[in-house]
């Protein structure tokens, strides 16, 4: 399901125009974005957390030229669902 798959499914249920709709989902998904940029996590009851984890520095191996690098420390967002949503998809 596409972003626009999105818009339209809200379009049909609620009846508001898709203008609306697809701003109301662009404004979600910046504020999410923005929230997890300065460290917040984003809790929506019944959904899921949207939260930051931190990734330590590693070493890796290239093995086509045998020489090793060293893979920074960095931060990666993630999901947990929640379990009503999990127990949604598992039916």
């Amino acid at each position: 399901m596409t972003k626009a798959d999105i818009v339209t499914e809200i379009t049909k249920s609620t009846g508001i125009d898709k203008a609306s709709v697809l701003s109301v989902v662009e404004n979600l998904m910046e504020v999410v974005k923005d929230s997890l940029a300065h460290g917040e996590n984003v809790y929506l009851r019944g959904f899921g957390t949207f939260q930051v984890k931190k990734r330590a520095e590693k070493t890796a191996r290239n093995i086509s030229k045998n020489t090793t690098i060293i893979i920074p420390a960095h931060n990666i967002p993630f999901f947990k669902p929640a379990d009503s949503f999990k127990e949604d998809v598992a039916k």
